[in-house]
């Protein structure tokens, strides 16, 4: 099951790459990093097919990436590179959506985001630069959004060699889109908070955390600073929309408690990723 899932993940990413770059990055000359924005400088300058370029990047690529990631990741982005620049060429057709450089910019790179976003989730690559920012995110351990800007980042900077100063703007703005769309794909549009409550009511805000939000909570000894009192801390992940209830129904227990909450990502579990438990 998971690997027909990983399949349709990079089938789809594939595609929205290839309707991507033709009826927004190459329309408006903007070189979003990568092999997609190699191949635009190539064409631009000798007028080489976008699908030839990306077949003869990926070549010596592929090899690399059967090397550092495995021979299951190799296996499936050895099908995402291929897939993708046939996807390009039967693509050719499709319309221009704009031919507003900055509308490019932004719509081009929320689908190119989702396209890579995709295809990354799949644990793949469309291969290109895409190769190299993998290998980048497996062992320097940053996030894939900011692997791509880093490595597309060098690519941009070759844009000087065929097109004006603004152009090359515009498809920074663009690689920005990119790597921020990324990271929203690999970890999820829910966004949740990791509450840390201190409090010298602890059994009833814990009893209203378990019985009245259904969340399961932790309990952290801790030692104050200055008092040098022993004092239990509550942590607790919640959803975003659950927070503010939360926040109130603690300082109604307890007008004096400490409340800290922070941004939480790619949260996994009961109550997230699994189901809650009922009983």
């Amino acid at each position: 099951m998971k690997k027909f899932k990983d399949v349709a993940y990079v089938t789809l990413g594939a595609f929205l790459l290839a309707i991507s770059i033709n009826s927004l990055l190459l329309p408006n000359h903007l070189v979003a990093g990568g092999a997609n924005g190699i191949s635009i400088i190539i064409n631009k300058l000798f007028q080489v097919p976008l699908a030839v370029t990306l077949y003869a990047i990926n070549i010596p690529l592929l090899i690399l990436c059967f090397i550092m990631l495995g021979k299951e990741v190799g296996m499936k982005t050895i099908y995402g590179s291929m897939l993708y620049p046939f996807f390009v060429a039967i693509v050719g057709h499709f319309p221009v959506f704009t031919h507003n450089q900055l509308l490019g910019a932004i719509f081009g790179g929320i689908i190119t985001g989702i396209g890579l976003g995709l295809v990354f989730k799949g644990n793949a690559s469309t291969g290109g630069t895409a190769i190299i920012s993998q290998i980048v995110h497996e062992y320097v351990k940053i996030p894939m959004g900011l692997a791509v800007s880093l490595v597309d980042g060098l690519v941009i900077l070759s844009a000087f060699i065929a097109f004006d100063t603004d152009t090359v703007f515009y498809s920074l703005i663009c690689l920005f889109v990119i790597g921020r769309v990324i990271d929203l794909v690999q970890v999820g549009l829910g966004i949740s908070k990791n509450v840390f409550i201190i409090s010298s009511e602890t059994l009833e805000i814990k009893d209203m955390i378990h019985h009245n939000i259904n969340r399961g909570l932790s309990v952290i000894p801790i030692e104050g600073g200055y008092q040098k009192e022993h004092k239990e801390m509550i942590m607790c992940v919640l959803p975003e929309k659950e927070f503010q209830q939360v926040k109130t129904k603690v300082l109604s227990i307890d007008p004096e408690a400490f409340v800290i909450a922070t941004a939480a990502s790619d949260v996994m579990g009961r109550g997230f990723s699994l189901n809650r438990l009922t009983t």
